[in-house]
This record gives structure tokens, C-alpha cells and sequence, in this order.
């Protein structure tokens, strides 16, 4: 994160940020997403054009500190029409199956989060009836239910997602940091990112980003109410805002071996990639609360 009086420009293949009369390289290798925010703040356009060649997604807050806006590189992967191609041609029916997968994972990690918060075995019984009635394509919609019951249950029965308290304003900064990690990968992979999956409305750019961050949404809600939501009381505050972004930095237990959020996201659109291009001999991997909370 980037904040306040900063300046910013290119350095060979560096980005150098200098601050206070202090100067700091940063390779651009080694940058995902970069959060800009505050009042001053100055910035090349060679350093723009930079970012878009290293697929660095960069996230511009408002002032009140909430991200409004992305900027991504454009038709950087190297057989983009091919992949445009097979999206646009992929089969409606395997479509909808692999919506089934994504929303069933995402409903099956709320549930996990209200276990891991030791909560009303009621509430949790719930959960996992409506999980077991999930139709195909959640044409009945047990997402939506399941979502009421999941909030209420994590933040009691008078809580909606519109009230203005700290624990939406985490949610929202913190699934706005999911959706940006994830457009810079549907884009870098050659993907359309409008097309989605479920999302199709006509005024969002990013459909499909909405599509496959559905399952790190739970695993997004236990880190703020596991380790963010105690030692923060008030308000979204500076450090807190640092937290939320290291999230993508957090330990991950995949397949015996310990990665990160980052590296199992570049995984699972790969996995989706290979079901969009071979068909239902492909599995969607598996994003699961337990990945994160079983790391040793």
C-alpha cells in the first residue's frame, strides 16, 4: 500500500517509491497489487505502462479510504484469442455445472467458518440442509438463504451487509482486495473478464472475477473475525487496511504442501481454465476453510 505525499516512478525494472526524502526499490517481479490511497500521490505513465507489461493490478482508493477503482494490463497473455475463443464456445450445461461446484464450495466454507466460531449447532444444522438441497445451477437460489443465515449467525440477527459498522467495512475492503488479486489473474490468463459464469449483468466489468472469488469470500470472513476483528475495535484504521492486504499472503495447506493465498488462486483459475477447455474429466479444486486453518 501506497499512502500520502508519495512519489512514484520507474527505475529500470524497479519501482522506486520515494517518501520523505527516503527512497525504496521494489522489484516490479516481485509485485502483484499495488493500493494507492491518500491525498498526494504522483506517478508515471512509463510506470503505468510497466505495471500493465508485469500484470500488476493497481487499486485506487476513495477518500474514505475504500477502493473505487482497478487498473490492469490488457491482452498480455500470449494466446488470448485462443482462450477467448474457447470461453465463448464453452458448452451452457458444463457452464452450469461449474456454478454448481463454485456456489456448493462457497456455501460449504460459511458453513465451516460457523463451526470454526463454535457456534449454535442449530444454525449449523441449517446450513447444511441447505447446502444438501442445492439444484443444479442454484436455480432456487439456497445461496441467497444461506447467506441470510450465515451473517445472522456470525453477527447476530439484526445485522444486514448495508449497515455502516467495521465489520462490513472490512468485508467489503477485503473482498475488494480478492476481486482485484483475481481480475489481474482472469486477465493474465487470457480470459474475457465480463463473461462470467452466473454474473451477467451488462454494466460489470468483471462477471467472471465475481464468478470464481465466490469461494475465498468465507475464508475472507474467518481471517477478519479469527484475527483482525480483536485486535481492531473501531474502525477501519491504516494498519488494519495493511492486514486486510496481506491476506493474499496467508498460509495455505494444499495438497501436503504449504503455500499461499496468492499461489492456490493462480491454481484454482488454472483448474477452471482446464474444466472450461476438456470438459467434466477436469475438477474444479477444491477451496476449503480447512486449507487455511490446517496450515502447521
Amino acid at each position: 500500500m501506497v499512502k500520502d505525499g508519495d512519489y512514484l516512478r520507474l527505475k529500470l525494472d524497479n519501482l522506486q517509491i520515494e517518501k520523505a526524502g527516503q527512497k525504496y526499490i521494489v522489484p516490479l517481479s516481485d509485485i502483484a497489487t499495488v493500493t494507492l490511497e491518500g491525498k498526494i500521490l504522483t506517478l508515471t505513465t512509463r510506470l503505468l505502462a510497466k505495471f500493465a507489461q508485469y500484470n500488476i493490478a493497481v487499486i485506487v482508493c476513495d477518500n474514505k479510504y475504500v477502493p473505487c477503482g482497478v487498473y490492469m494490463g490488457f491482452g498480455q497473455y500470449h494466446r488470448t484469442a485462443k482462450r477467448n475463443l474457447e470461453q465463448i464456445s464453452w458448452d451452457e450445461v458444463l457452464r452450469k455445472e461449474a456454478w454448481t461446484r463454485i456456489i456448493s464450495q462457497k456455501m460449504i466454507n460459511q458453513k465451516d467458518v460457523l463451526i470454526a466460531c463454535n457456534l449454535e449447532k442449530e444454525r449449523i444444522n441449517k446450513m447444511e440442509e441447505l447446502i444438501a438441497n442445492i439444484q443444479f445451477a442454484d436455480i432456487t437460489n439456497r445461496e441467497g438463504h444461506c447467506a441470510k443465515v450465515y451473517f445472522n449467525s456470525l453477527y447476530g440477527q439484526d445485522f444486514t451487509r448495508e449497515q455502516d459498522c467495521l465489520q462490513n467495512d472490512a468485508m467489503n475492503y477485503g473482498y475488494t482486495i480478492i476481486r482485484a488479486y483475481m481480475a489481474r489473474l482472469v486477465t493474465s490468463l487470457g480470459l474475457i473478464p465480463t463473461l462470467g459464469v452466473f454474473h451477467r449483468n451488462e454494466f460489470n466489468s468483471f462477471n467472471l472475477v465475481d464468478d470464481l472469488m465466490e469461494p475465498f469470500r468465507p475464508l475472507m470472513d474467518w481471517y477478519i473475525v479469527d484475527k483482525l476483528l480483536p485486535k481492531y475495535k473501531k474502525y477501519l484504521s491504516w494498519e488494519m487496511r495493511c492486514d486486510l492486504i496481506n491476506f493474499m499472503n496467508q498460509s495455505y495447506s494444499h495438497k501436503g504442501r504449504k503455500t499461499t493465498i496468492d499461489i492456490v488462486m493462480l491454481d484454482y483459475v488454472n483448474s477452471f481454465i482446464k474444466l472450461m477447455q476438456y470438459g467434466r474429466d477436469k475438477e474444479l479444486l477444491a477451496i476449503t476453510l480447512e486449507g487455511m486453518r490446517g496450515v502447521q
